[in-house]
C-alpha cells in the first residue's frame, strides 16, 4: 500500500512531520499547498502514523465519519478542532474516525474534506512534498513501530482473578455435613429413646444395624471379589449372637458363636465347591467382624446400670471420632497411616485422645455408679486407640474392595459399616475395662 513519504524538517516543522507552533498563525510552509480538493487514494493502515502533508489531507481511519476515535491525537496540547485519527498519545481533540493508527497534526488552515473516503496518492519526483531520501513502504526515521492493537470486535480478556481466590482452599470435609448432622441426631435420638424406654426395643435397634452391616459386607465382598459368603445363616445366627449376649450373658453369646460358624460351613455345601475355601473364610470373618463384636454392646446393657454403660460407651467413640475430626482438621499435618487412610493425621489422634479422655473421667464420675474418674482416664485413652484402629481396619478392607463407602443408606454417612467401623472394636473394650472397674453387676 503506498505510504506517504517524509517531509524533511524545516525551521517550523519537527523530525516527526508535526508543525511547530508559530507566534501570530501558520506559516508559511503551511500555506505552501492550498489545494484541499486533492484526489484521494487509499486510506491509511491500521498501524503506525507519518507526517503530514498539508498538500493531501489525509483520509479516515478503518471507520467513517469525523466522529471521535477510539484514542487521542498525535501532537500534545490543547484541542484546536477534530483530529484525523486517533493515536497513542496526547492529541488536539476527537480523532476522525474509529481508527487505530496514530493521529496527525490538524492545521486549521486546511480543514478535512466534507467526505474523504481515500488517501492521497504518494508525491513523486518533482512534486511538493516527495523527499527522495524516504523509501517507501517503511516506517520515517524517528518512527517507532506502532504495536499492534486488539480487534473492536474481540472481547477484553479476562482480568486476573484477586489474590484472596488464588490462595489455597478452604479444608472441606468431603462430606454433606447437613445430611450427616441431620441423620446422626436422628440416629441418636432413636438409640437413647429404645436405650431408656424399654430395653429390649434397644435390642431389636442393635439386632437390625447387625443385619443390615452384614448384607452391605457380602454384597461388597461378592461385588469386588466374587466372594459369596452365605447371608441367610449370617443373619440368623448373628440376630441369635445379639440376643444371647443379651439373655445369657458372655456365654450365651459364644454358643450362638460357635453354632452359626457351623451353619456357615454346612450351608455353603449346598453349592459347588469351585471357591468353597474363600466362600467360608470370609463367612467366619463377617461373622466375628459384626455380631461377635455387637453382642458386647447387648452384654453391656444387661446390668441395672446397663443403659448408662451403653451411653458411656456411645459417648465415648462419638467423642472420640468427632475430636479426631476437628482437630484433624484445623490443624492436621502429620500423616497417621497415610496409605490406609490419608485423611488421618497424628494431630487428630491427639485430639481424640484428650477429647476421649476427658468425656470418660466425666462419664465414670457421673454416669457410672462407683465409677472414678482416673478410670474414666484410661477408659477414654483405650476407647480412642480402639475406635481409631476400628477406622483404620475398615479402611483397609474399603481399600482392598476399591470402594469409598460400605452402602449408601445414611446420607452424609455412607452405610451402616461406615458407622460400626468405630463402635463395634470398642465395644470389648469398654465392656471389659468396666467389668474391672466397678463389675459386670
Amino acid at each position: 500500500m503506498p505510504v506517504v513519504s517524509e517531509v524533511p524538517a524545516g525551521d517550523d516543522q519537527d523530525v516527526h512531520g508535526r508543525g511547530a507552533a508559530q507566534p501570530g498563525g501558520p506559516s508559511p510552509r503551511d500555506h505552501a499547498f492550498p489545494d484541499p480538493a486533492a484526489p484521494q487514494g487509499h486510506g491509511f493502515p491500521q498501524g503506525a502514523g507519518f507526517p503530514w502533508n498539508p498538500a493531501f489531507p489525509p483520509g479516515p481511519g478503518p471507520g467513517p465519519g469525523y466522529g471521535p476515535g477510539t484514542g487521542p491525537g498525535y501532537a500534545p496540547g490543547p484541542g484546536h478542532g477534530p483530529g484525523f485519527g486517533p493515536g497513542r498519545e496526547p492529541g488536539h481533540g476527537p480523532g476522525h474516525g474509529p481508527g487505530q493508527e496514530q493521529g496527525f497534526r490538524y492545521d486549521p488552515a486546511y480543514p478535512a474534506p466534507a467526505h474523504a473516503h481515500a488517501s492521497p496518492p504518494e508525491p513523486g519526483p518533482g512534486e511538493p512534498g516527495f523527499h527522495p531520501s524516504a523509501p517507501h513502504d517503511q516506517t520515517p526515521p524517528h518512527e517507532h513501530p506502532q504495536e499492534p492493537m486488539s480487534s473492536p470486535s474481540q472481547p477484553p480478556a479476562a482480568p486476573p482473578p484477586p489474590r484472596r481466590q488464588q490462595s489455597r482452599q478452604k479444608k472441606s470435609a468431603g462430606r454433606d455435613l447437613g445430611a450427616a448432622i441431620g441423620v446422626g441426631v436422628g440416629l441418636g435420638a432413636v438409640v437413647i429413646a429404645s436405650l431408656f424406654i424399654w430395653k429390649p426395643a434397644f435390642v431389636a435397634v442393635v439386632v437390625v444395624a447387625v443385619v443390615v452391616g452384614l448384607w452391605e459386607l457380602t454384597s461388597r465382598l461378592k461385588e469386588r471379589k466374587e466372594i459369596k459368603a452365605p447371608l441367610i445363616p449370617l443373619a440368623v445366627g448373628g440376630a441369635a449372637m445379639v440376643v444371647a449376649g443379651y439373655v445369657r450373658g458372655a456365654e450365651g453369646a459364644w454358643v450362638a458363636t460357635a453354632l452359626t460358624a457351623l451353619a456357615v460351613l454346612v450351608w455353603r455345601m449346598t453349592e459347588p465347591p469351585e471357591g468353597y475355601l474363600k466362600d467360608v473364610t470370609a463367612g467366619v470373618f463377617a461373622l466375628f467382624y459384626v455380631p461377635f463384636l455387637a453382642t458386647f454392646v447387648t452384654m453391656l446393657l444387661a446390668p441395672d446400670d446397663g443403659p448408662w454403660r451403653v451411653l458411656t460407651f456411645l459417648l465415648l467413640t462419638v467423642v472420640s471420632d468427632t475430636g479426631a475430626y476437628a482437630v484433624g482438621w484445623r490443624f492436621g499435618k502429620n500423616k497417621l497411616a497415610p496409605r490406609i487412610s490419608p485423611g488421618k493425621t497424628r494431630e487428630g489422634l491427639a485430639g481424640a485422645i484428650a477429647f476421649t479422655m476427658a468425656a470418660g473421667a466425666l462419664c465414670m464420675e457421673f454416669l457410672i455408679d462407683d465409677g472414678v474418674w482416673w478410670q474414666g482416664l484410661l477408659l477414654g485413652l483405650a476407647v480412642a486407640a480402639s475406635a481409631t484402629l476400628g477406622d483404620l481396619g475398615e479402611s483397609m478392607i474399603k481399600r482392598d474392595l476399591g470402594i469409598k463407602d460400605m452402602g449408601t443408606l445414611l446420607p452424609g454417612h455412607g452405610g451402616i459399616m461406615d458407622r460400626l467401623d468405630s463402635l463395634l472394636p470398642s465395644a470389648p473394650v469398654v465392656w471389659l475395662l468396666l467389668a474391672l472397674f466397678v463389675g459386670t453387676g
